[in-house]
């Protein structure tokens, strides 16, 4: 299966360029894995140049994950982090990714410093 760069997950979500889009488009058009890496990348994209909200965010996200041409690396550990994401503790995406891939993994407990990621079940809050 055909694999795709960040800027080509951007733009596929962000829809900015028509010429860009058409092209990704046609590419994933007979399938494509996303990296995880390339879906932090463009998390980071999307709130800091986009600046989209977490819950757009979290829709878009959430869109890749049912989308019928894609399929994200650790789909399963996506949608868990996307679980957690949503959550009222409001951590950042990649820290739930973190802490589902150490809890995939079998590397639990997950310390932190990180307030809202030390709410969730399976980081231990670290105390200064």
């Amino acid at each position: 299966m055909r694999a795709i760069d960040t800027n080509v997950l951007v733009h596929l979500l962000a829809r900015d360029d028509a010429a860009q889009l058409a092209a990704a488009e046609d590419f994933i058009a007979k399938g494509a894995w996303v990296p995880l890496l390339a879906l932090v990348e463009t998390v980071w994209v999307l709130g800091t140049v986009y600046a989209r909200k977490p819950v757009q965010i979290a829709v878009a996200i959430d869109m890749l994950l049912n989308h019928q041409h894609l399929v994200l690396e650790r789909g399963d550990i996506v949608a868990a982090a996307l679980t957690h994401y949503r959550s009222k503790a409001r951590p950042g995406f990649s820290d739930c990714l973190m802490l589902e891939i150490a809890r995939a993994a079998g590397h639990l407990p997950f310390g932190t410093f990180d307030k809202p990621l030390g709410r969730l079940q399976g980081a231990l809050l670290l105390r200064a």
